[in-house]
């Protein structure tokens, strides 16, 4: 095994049993029910249109739908009796099961309909679970574990889930003269970082045939965005190669949404003030968590012309970048936000210690009665 595989390896750890496995899908359960209403509260300060909320509120209840789905395929996890394995999940630097838990999940829902169509019912399985408990006096583990394994399946097959990678689609925005624009929206479940990461660019199309009808440049388009969706990218790479492939392709604004690293004293071994703040809360279950939320945006401040043949040229953006702190060239940004939602108890903690660092992170706070309210 290599060094880099040891370190991978280390970075990931089982929950093994089901009671542990259910607490962690249960909040994972809170953690994206709480999103939702941050992205509403975002809408309401102006940050986010009515549009962008539309979208992030899709990704999120399909990430929401990949945990539901992953709760009822380890269920079970740890009974004895029942053949399931136990969920791997990143404990140093995400929070999220790994990278490989999705892939599986999508190679699963490729054979949902033949495992369904070779499982009895679910009325079936309840009618054979009453006679075993009635009838042996004991419990129906097997009989649970299939009923499971159906639930799992059924999701997979209803769709709507956050996939390792969901290709791009196009939103017509509006026409300026001749041009129309478009929203495009991708996201992808990050491997190198174990983290869901969410696309939003607005793009002038200047092309003969509207974008999401074209059958030359959009599937090559999709390709192309869904290649450079790595976090390790700048959004300026991402942007600028999207430019000089696409000639009638303007990229104007992009935007890139880092949802995690998730943190909790119960499940994680993240270091940093962070930690710190939890393990000193000591908040009751399922308050012991905090989860980042990041958000890169590149926009273009104006275009050059450049020639592109013997009689032709193309445009070319020119990207605005950081102009604080010198840090342009770094982040690869105009702006980077970074936020922390959590409950109200580790907020308080947060609030007290203020430690270095947090001054510029936007707080979102969720009270014991579910409502969010926004600090800076």
């Amino acid at each position: 095994m290599t060094d880099t595989k040891k370190a991978l390896t280390a970075d990931h750890k089982q929950l093994t049993d089901e009671f542990a496995a259910r607490r962690y899908f249960t909040k994972f359960e809170a953690i994206t029910g709480h999103l939702a209403k941050v992205a509403a509260a975002m809408e309401v300060e102006g940050s986010l249109s009515k549009t962008e909320v539309t979208i992030l509120g899709r990704y999120i209840g399909a990430l929401a739908n990949a945990f539901a789905a992953l709760g009822n395929k380890y269920l079970l996890t740890g009974r004895d009796g029942t053949p399931v394995g136990k969920l791997d999940f990143d404990s140093h630097e995400s929070g999220f099961p790994v990278f490989q838990e999705m892939l599986t999940m999508a190679v699963d829902a490729q054979q949902a309909e033949r495992h369904l169509r070779g499982m009895p019912s679910a009325a079936e399985l309840k009618d054979d679970m009453i006679r075993q408990i009635v009838g042996e006096l004991t419990i129906p583990t097997k009989l649970q574990y299939a009923m499971a394994q159906r639930f799992y399946y059924e999701a997979l097959t209803e769709g709507d889930i956050f996939w390792a990678r969901n290709d791009p689609e196009a939103l017509w925005q509006r026409s300026e003269g001749d041009r129309r624009v478009f929203l495009i929206h991708w996201a992808i479940f990050d491997s190198q970082t174990n983290l869901p990461v969410i696309y939003l660019m607005e793009c002038e199309d200047s092309g003969r045939t509207t974008l999401p009808k074209d059958e030359r440049r959009w599937p090559s388009a999709q390709a192309h965005l869904m290649a450079q969706s790595f976090s390790g990218l700048k959004l300026l790479t991402i942007a600028q190669g999207f430019d000089e492939d696409f000639d009638d392709l303007h990229p104007k604004r992009i935007r890139r949404f880092h949802v995690g690293p998730m943190y909790s004293s119960a499940y994680t071994v993240q270091s940093g003030p962070l930690c710190e703040v939890l393990r000193e809360a000591k908040a009751p279950q399922g308050q012991d968590w905090a989860l980042a939320w990041t958000e890169e945006e590149l926009v273009s401040e104006r275009v050059r012309t450049e020639k592109a043949g013997w009689f032709s040229s193309a445009e070319r953006e020119i990207f605005t970048l950081d102009p604080f702190s010198g840090r342009g060239a770094d982040t690869g940004a105009t702006r980077t936000e970074r936020s922390i939602i959590m409950p109200e108890r580790p907020y308080q903690v947060l609030a007290e210690k203020n430690p270095p660092g947090f001054s510029g992170v936007r707080k979102f706070v969720v009270s014991p009665g579910g409502r969010v309210f926004g600090y800076r």
